[in-house]
């Protein structure tokens, strides 16, 4: 049975969109045509030395349209392999088995894959399902092939049973990590099967159809191979929602001329920039069956421009807004609808301008303006890069045991910046493989992937204190935790808070895009994340480090009872504070009782201690987030109180606009209040504002709110606060 008959997306639908398309313009990428006569010829017997085999003709064809002067000894070299050790072997469908490597290879060609993909494609699962070894294929092919073809080789389910298909995506990613082609070929394996997939039982269907959905499409939009990717959410569309299916087919159907609207609009668009002079092809793209589906949703009603959109290519990247200056002078835009995905380009490597103007008829029409290399690139996404090892010899590795990941392939010399050779390796990759070690176990893995691939956008954000690294690429909704476990490993374990762009925050905090983050961290190797950071984590590597640790230290989800009362301790005056502060606690006296930095309490607040590392207890104001914190970690609070000393130190910040005099007058008003200077900074003004920094020595502590409303007073200034010392919390000694 032929992959056409047994596709879920019927014959008679395929064939009215391309008529559509090619009615319309040229088609975009047709991954459709496999060529039956050809898949069928591979039965036939080995052909001359001096000529490819019929079968792979079209392979060949399709390989030479992208790269003229390819070399197609290797193909044919690969495809006698191929064809001789699956000969006898059957699919369910009933066709010779070679014909899925060679349609696997012809998807990978149609693509612009380059020789060293489609020989390893021609050979993916001929050490998985014959007697061919990974060492024979290293041996005629040479390192490279054979890491493609051990990174898409499935581990034996008798070693790993149930988890044997989560530990195999692992795998697959890890390779992919080193050469993203692995994941190329896996892909173009898994749209060649969901092709023919009608043959199967529905429940298996419908499992492979899910797995599709939740994995390899968005790692298909990651790696921005968007001709995969469409066609793939068709077929998943077809076998897992068949009613919305049918009634998306039978709106196209019913639609089949709606689109002359766009056609139209096509007309005036070309004519518009053939008068400024602007070399461009004007093609229309109908939408495939997902893309209607989901714009019936948001729009209602569809008119005939929401069946498609408009291509706009040209040469340089400067044509691009050339084309967009004119569309917006001549036509009413929709701004809404405008994004420059060429200055800020996805992280997928997708690059081009979309825009929107109103047709006559009143409906929108959506415009995509790109060069055709950046269509190459948005249609063929990381497989239209080519080879990432061009001009460079991979260094050869020993031979992995079964059933683990091949060695990496190490381009030499390496680069001298030490940056990989490999521009492809993009960075939800490299987050993907850090977080991927720390999963525990399979299941683990597993849902963790499905948490991961299902984030659709990404925010940068930018390390306010200059630490490593610099900036961090974070999922949209992520909030502090994230950054926190991004930027610091398992040392975030420790995270007390942040500031966000300057001022401090929870770190349930929401991140923007743009958004600079200083994290405050304890000092001590005992603190631990709370439970409720759980609700707030979004990415997999900080949701797998926290649990991680809560699971390690059962005790921090529930405090220790109270064990009694506790003799008192007292202890000589804090230099910092100049107040004498109490300790109630059992055990060894502590060795010092420090006012913590993040609140600089002083008589008369509330106050309440923590026992932290060295022996010595840090006081924090009662309504302190680092009291909650410690709390919620199974720190024991310590009772503390304030001495008899009525004198304190304190520091204060007063914000304010610039005018002159303010200096003066704020230290007047400090003076008048009975307070010392030990300490002032005054910081440059910016946006007509000034920050004012003051250590004070006040001979009672009773009179701080009366100093710090004088100081409110003062013409210009709209707030004083208590500061925090920086880079440090109040228990950063713990």
């Amino acid at each position: 049975m032929s992959a056409e008959a047994t596709n879920p997306v019927s014959a008679a639908d395929a064939a009215v969109t391309d008529t559509t398309v090619r009615r319309r313009g040229r088609a975009r990428i047709d991954l459709r045509r496999l060529g039956r006569a050809a898949l069928l010829g591979a039965t036939a017997g080995p052909a001359p030395r001096d000529r490819l085999p019929d079968a792979i003709s079209h392979v060949a064809e399709a390989h030479r349209a992208h790269h003229p002067d390819a070399d197609l000894a290797v193909l044919r070299r690969a495809y006698v392999l191929a064809e001789s050790s699956h000969r006898g072997q059957f699919r369910k469908s009933g066709e010779p088995y070679i014909t899925h490597p060679l349609a696997v290879t012809l998807i990978l060609a149609e693509l612009g894959a380059e020789t060293t993909t489609l020989t390893a494609s021609l050979l993916h699962d001929t050490v998985e399902d014959t007697e061919v070894t990974l060492d024979q294929v290293r041996r005629e092919f040479g390192d490279e092939v054979a890491y493609l073809v051990d990174g898409v080789t499935k581990v034996e389910k008798i070693d790993y049973g149930a988890a044997a298909e989560p530990e195999t995506f692992r795998k697959m990613l890890v390779a992919t990590g080193n050469d993203v082609r692995v994941m190329s070929i896996k892909l173009a394996d898994r749209l060649h099967n969901m092709r023919t997939l009608g043959v199967m039982r529905p429940e298996k269907q419908a499992r492979i159809a899910k797995v599709t959905r939740d994995f390899l499409i968005p790692l298909a939009e990651r790696l921005g191979v968007q001709a995969l990717k469409t066609e793939l959410e068709d077929l998943v569309f077809a076998i897992l929602h068949p009613e919305e299916y049918e009634n998306t087919r039978a709106l196209i159907a019913e639609n089949s001329h709606a689109g002359d609207a766009l056609d139209a609009v096509a007309e005036q668009l070309g004519a518009v920039l053939r008068e400024a002079g602007i070399g461009a092809e004007v093609l229309v793209r109908p939408r495939h069956f997902v893309s209607v589906h989901r714009v019936r949703l948001k729009r209602g009603e569809l008119r005939g421009c929401d069946f498609g959109r408009l291509l706009v290519l040209v040469a340089e990247d400067a044509d691009c807004y050339g084309v967009l200056g004119e569309l917006h002078t001549c036509f009413t835009p929709v701004i809404s609808e405008f994004k420059d995905f060429i200055a800020t380009p996805k992280f997928n490597l997708y690059q081009s301008l979309h825009t929107a103007i109103a047709a006559p008829d009143g409906a929108v029409a959506e415009i995509l303006i790109r060069t055709h290399r950046m269509h190459t690139v948005a249609e063929a996404g990381v497989v239209a890069l080519g080879n990432p090892y061009t001009g460079q010899e991979p260094c050869p590795g020993p031979t992995p045991p079964p059933g683990q990941p091949a060695p990496a392939l190490t381009p030499d010399p390496q680069p001298e910046d030490g940056e990989r050779v490999d521009p492809t390796r993009p960075g939800w990759l490299s987050r993907l493989l850090d977080w991927q070690q720390s999963a525990p176990d399979p299941d683990t893995f597993w849902s963790s992937l499905r948490a991961h691939l299902a984030e659709d956008d990404e925010i940068t954000v930018f390390s306010a204190d200059g630490s490593a690294p610099g900036t961090l690429s974070l999922p949209a909704g992520a909030s502090c935790v994230d950054a926190a476990y991004a930027q610091h490993g398992e040392a975030a374990h420790g995270c007390l808070g942040a500031r966000v762009n300057g001022r401090l925050a929870p770190l349930s905090t929401v991140l923007g895009d743009g958004d600079t983050v200083q994290l405050l961290l304890a000092q001590d190797t005992v603190s631990g994340p709370s439970p409720e950071w759980l609700d707030h984590a979004r990415t997999a590597a900080a949701r797998i480090a926290i649990t991680g640790w809560l699971q390690a230290h059962p005790e921090a989800a529930t405090a220790p009872a109270d064990a009694g009362p506790r003799p008192q301790v007292n202890v000589p005056a804090d230099r910092r504070s100049g107040a004498v502060l109490h300790a109630d606690l059992d055990g060894e006296p502590p060795t010092a009782v420090r006012p913590a930095g993040c609140c600089t309490p002083v008589p008369p607040d509330e106050i309440t201690g923590f026992r932290v590392r060295g022996g010595s207890v840090t006081v924090h104001r009662a309504g302190c987030a680092a009291v909650e914190t410690m709390r919620g970690v199974g720190r024991e609070p310590v009772t503390v109180r304030w001495g008899d000393t009525a004198q304190c130190r304190v520091t204060l910040v007063a914000e304010s606009f610039g005018r002159p005099r303010l200096l003066a007058d704020l230290t007047e008003a400090i003076a008048t209040a009975g307070a010392a200077v030990v300490s002032a900074t005054v910081e440059p003004p910016s946006e007509q504002r000034v920050r004012h920094t003051y250590t004070l020595h006040l001979p009672d502590a009773a009179g701080l709110p009366a100093l710090m409303r004088a100081m409110r007073d003062v013409p210009g200034v709209y707030d004083v606060t208590r500061a925090r010392r920086s880079g440090r919390t109040g228990h950063g000694t713990a």
